[in-house]
């Protein structure tokens, strides 16, 4: 109960979004992101690239991947095709006019998304909460499997424990503190019935992650932090969320400076891997590899 409210004080800090999240497409909610910079799918889309590359054993391979906090694709967009989210800015921010409906939005972006060249051998199942997001991303093809659920209240529909045994690799980019260790608890017998993922998580710094981290350790992960090394999020919505941000961050015993102080939300990467990989070899010299 402590956890809860250290992640409620702290998602109370943030501006909210939730009025323009769960929209029939994109439009509204890029517009917003845009005027605060959000960029940390750019940021993460190299790591997750090279551990996608590392988890591809064979050629032939598919890597499975589910983004947890998936939101319109977002991730499944910049994963599957060569697009920077500057790209996703200017196709559902600025390209389509407000005249246009969701429906032919979602058709333009199906025919947008298949006449692109596609990265072979990447799946991306996409869970969110917002049902209107995630139809999108899979009328739009970004998704090929959407799960609309919100694992902090509701139970994991036993419909989904087939198509998440396969998964290779667990994504975030910024859903945790949203998101608790309360979903990883219920997504980790489904995804460790088949094989073992790694888990790649990308936390802003006003947000602990040893609770998630602790949940992952009872089923045998590791987890370390990349050091050294921080990732923008976007820039702090005004003045006032700039100021109960950094309160929150010193209070958790966080230094700002040079970091959220510069004007940004900052996350941190974290790496969760079965014992015996992340003993073969570290974070940081798998990712320098």
């Amino acid at each position: 109960m402590l956890n809860d409210r250290k992640f409620d004080e702290s998602n109370d800090a943030k501006a909210s979004m939730d009025h323009i999240y769960d929209r029939a497409d994109p439009r509204a909610y890029f517009r917003e992101l845009k005027s605060v910079g959000y960029t940390i799918p750019g940021a993460a889309k190299p790591i997750l690239q090279k551990l996608i590359a590392l988890l591809r054993r064979n050629a032939d391979d598919t890597v499975r991947v589910l983004d947890i906090g998936c939101s319109y694709g977002i991730n499944a967009a910049l994963l599957k095709y060569d697009l920077t989210i500057e790209d996703l800015y200017v196709r559902w921010g600025q390209m389509a006019p407000a005249r246009t409906t969701a429906e032919e939005i979602i058709e333009q972006d199906k025919e947008f998304f298949a006449g692109l060249e596609r990265v072979e051998g990447i799946e991306v199942m996409g869970l969110d909460v917002a049902g209107n997001a995630i139809a999108f991303a899979e009328q739009a093809g970004l998704l090929d499997r959407g799960l609309a659920v919100d694992l902090e209240s509701q139970s994991l529909p036993e419909a989904a424990v087939e198509d998440l045994a396969p998964v290779d690799l667990v994504t975030s980019t910024g859903c945790v503190g949203y998101v608790t260790e309360k979903s990883f608890k219920q997504l980790l017998p489904a995804l460790t019935e088949g094989r073992q993922p790694w888990f790649a998580n990308f936390v802003l710094r006003m947000f602990p992650f040893d609770a998630i981290e602790e949940t992952l350790g009872e089923s045998g992960f590791v987890t370390e932090k990349l050091d050294g090394q921080t990732f923008i999020q976007r820039a702090f919505a005004s003045d006032e969320e700039r100021e109960r941000i950094l309160e929150q961050l010193i209070e958790r015993g966080v230094d700002p400076t040079g970091k959220e102080t510069e004007g940004n939300l900052v996350a941190e990467f974290f790496l969760s891997r079965p014992r015996e990989d992340a003993t073969r070899i570290p974070l940081d010299r798998l990712l320098s590899a």
